[in-house]
């Protein structure tokens, strides 16, 4: 009797507003190609330790639950943040993950995450090649952060920033508003831990009709807090609404992230992550005693991510690309590597799917340029809008009923 091939996929880190899509390339091309089953991990691998896992046929019935789960946000089949040991710190576990792998006969292991989650394909491939296993593994890109190496940009970062040029154009809409004859400024905060990526696409809004923000700050250059209130004193002698965009990961040069000014709560995720929120608070309040005015704060926090309906064709289109891109990869005998987003052309624009070994990718951070930034870190140049610009374009129109978004839902009911 043959051996099944079956397909195991999870989601791991942050989700996204099109990394389900990415889940459907991958269940669409598994079928495709002849394998037998397609396996989802509940939670990523921390559910798989609890054997926590669904076959997705259970799941996914129509091509139009395709299409559903191509625009549903967030993770699907759950997310989680579990840092694999190192294989010598425990041995015993990996012997346990292989073990669930052989018994549901998984050739092919495929992670949908960012740079955390392409840690742990570089950890359970070195492992299967130390022991003579004969599973694949295969990293997807997935982040809103757009930092993984090697990849001209991830899936989820096209939307996100669709979503903030255009949450930015509404914010600078209401503002200009709101004032007359007084000054109030406005601070907008953006997720981005050391990669401003998300921070930049508020220039986004910058156009024909929208003046964009008059300042951005990008975690890549030290934030100082006296050049920030000169610049602030000096736009107000020129204007009554101000609007400034902040990364959430903005640092003084002591190390210190201007959020640890305020109030923070000490929580850190298990890859050392610190939870960083209230830049934008703190900055208001400061400017607030500084300067006698009126100051508000915009976190614009997990809607970043999760606002489907606001989602990049472009963006949605790749992400199921990636996924389809990691079966072929692994059908065709490739381990331990990412399928990465190569950038053929700008215009018209057209991109194609690469893969690289996960190993140098796994750990490392793609930054934003300063050659992108201008001279006093204040601003993004015309070099980052440019490449932002394509991956924003199109839309994928919800399937409405009643009025509202109609999403996939995972049904826990029918599990095995």
């Amino acid at each position: 009797m043959a051996k099944k091939r079956n397909i195991i996929v999870g989601q791991s880190g942050g989700p996204t507003a099109v990394i389900n899509a990415s889940l459907a390339g991958v269940y669409k091309n598994a079928l495709e190609r002849g394998f037998d089953k397609v396996y989802g991990m509940l939670h990523g691998i921390q559910g798989l330790l609890d054997e926590q896992y669904v076959d997705l046929s259970t799941q996914i019935h129509y091509e139009l639950d395709i299409e559903l789960l191509k625009r549903t946000p967030s993770a699907f089949l759950g997310s989680c943040r579990y840092k694999l040991p190192e294989i010598h710190e425990n041995k015993a576990l990996y012997e346990k993950i292989f073990d669930i792998l052989n018994r549901l006969d998984i050739e092919v292991f495929i992670y949908i995450g960012g740079n955390d989650s392409m840690d742990t394909i570089k950890k359970l491939s070195d492992y299967a090649i130390l022991t003579g296993q004969m599973q694949k593994f295969l990293g997807v890109p997935k982040t809103i952060d757009n930092d993984l190496a090697l990849t001209d940009h991830t899936p989820g970062f096209g939307s996100a920033a669709k979503y903030i040029g255009a949450s930015t154009k509404e914010v600078i809409r209401d503002a200009n508003g709101l004032v007359y004859k007084k000054n109030m400024i406005t601070l907008i905060e953006v997720m981005g831990r050391n990669a401003g990526w998300l921070t930049g696409a508020t220039a986004l809004a910058k156009s024909e009709d929208c003046e964009g923000p008059d300042l951005i700050y990008l975690p890549e250059v030290t934030f100082d807090m006296d050049r920030f209130l000169a610049k602030i004193k000096d736009l107000m002698n020129k204007k009554e609404s101000i609007v400034v965009a902040v990364s959430e990961g903005i640092k003084l040069a002591d190390g210190r992230y201007v959020c640890e000014l305020g109030s923070v709560g000490d929580y850190v995720d298990a890859f050392g992550h610190k939870q960083l929120q209230g830049t934008a608070t703190y900055l208001a309040n400061y400017l607030a005693s500084e300067v006698n005015c009126k100051t508000r704060a915009v976190e614009l926090s997990t809607l970043q991510r999760s606002a489907s309906h606001m989602a990049s064709r472009v963006d949605i289109d790749e992400a199921f690309m990636v996924g389809g891109a990691a079966v072929k990869a692994a059908d065709e005998g490739d381990t331990g590597k990412m399928v990465v987003i190569d950038r053929v052309a700008d215009d018209p624009y057209m991109s194609a799917t690469g893969i690289y070994d996960v190993h140098r990718i796994a750990n490392e951070e793609k930054l934003v340029p300063r050659s992108w930034m201008n001279r006093e870190g204040t601003y993004v140049t015309k070099y980052f809008v440019d490449y932002v610009k394509p991956l924003i374009q199109g839309d994928y129109q919800p399937i409405m009923v009643n009025g509202l978004p109609r999403h996939l839902v995972l049904n826990k009911k029918a599990k095995r």
